[in-house]
């Protein structure tokens, strides 16, 4: 891979390259700088390996934030992340009509970061 030659080019490299576990401790923090309420599950480690703790159906997105009486629901991915099929019923259920007014879904990504898409939502 080719070195960047510019500082904008190192920064769009810093953010293809950047994890999932980079993107979410940087959401957290513009979430808090903005006043929201933020509700992520952690996995724990087992006797059997790592498990998420839950009752009910897997895929349920990764944050949750509250606000004035609005309610986001996150899903952070890598650039190259995929959705899993369960992540996807999720996204299809939450991206109805009936669902519109509240809570709100997104899918957000280290671009989304980059270009102030998520920042613009949270503030």
């Amino acid at each position: 891979m080719p070195k960047p030659e510019t500082a904008a080019e190192g920064r769009a490299l810093a953010f293809r390259e950047m994890t999932e576990a980079t993107l979410q401790e940087r959401v957290i923090e513009l979430a808090h700088l903005f006043g929201w309420l933020v509700m992520h599950t952690r996995p724990a480690r087992t006797e059997t390996g790592w498990r998420t703790p839950l009752q009910g159906d897997p895929g349920f997105p990764d944050l949750v934030l509250a606000r004035e009486g609005v309610v986001l629901l996150a899903e952070l991915k890598a650039a190259a992340g995929k959705l899993t099929a369960e992540q996807e019923r999720w996204r299809t259920e939450l991206e109805t009509d009936a669902c519109a007014s509240t809570p709100q879904y997104h899918l957000w990504r280290p671009e989304d970061l980059e270009s102030g898409v998520i920042e613009e939502e949270l503030e």
